[in-house]
């Protein structure tokens, strides 16, 4: 498999976006996931470079989080802003990845996703719980470049 399209069904996608909107109820945090073919090199430095793209780096809290797919490259980022780095625990990022990495080993890349994107809201909700006056800063779609 290396074409984007093929990553996730219709139906898995709309089951990503809707682990977004669930993870995000309970949280100002924004989610996002970004599928491409390939970081053509670092994949770190060009999550980075998404992250900036699609202005996760501009949230009121600086609570974004990023979770790149390099789908040809089999490799993925999980990216999170100032605000949330600051204040969650040394080895979450870690835990978080080593969750979407156990299904993507199996080849469940929706389920995979699905568990990333709702461990990193209860973390969100943690430290930065929802306020009557908070909005959706960030589109919950999954981007693809």
């Amino acid at each position: 498999m290396s074409k984007v399209e093929d990553f996730l069904t219709a139906s898995e996608e709309q089951e990503v976006v809707d682990a977004i909107r669930k993870a995000e109820l309970k949280t100002s945090g924004e989610i996002r996931v970004h599928l491409e073919k390939t970081s053509k090199g670092d994949t770190y430095k060009r999550a980075l470079e998404v992250f900036h793209f699609l202005k996760m780096d501009n949230t009121k809290e600086q609570n974004g989080v990023l979770i790149y797919v390099a789908v040809e490259d089999k490799a993925f980022v999980i990216c999170g802003d100032k605000g949330i780095n600051e204040v969650v625990p040394k080895d979450f990022w870690n835990s978080t990845k080593d969750i979407i990495q156990t299904h993507f080993k199996t080849g469940n890349f929706k389920q995979g996703l699905v568990d990333g994107i709702l461990k990193a809201g209860k973390e969100l909700e943690t430290h930065f719980p929802w306020q009557h006056d908070d909005v959706n800063e960030l589109s919950n779609d999954i981007s693809k470049g």
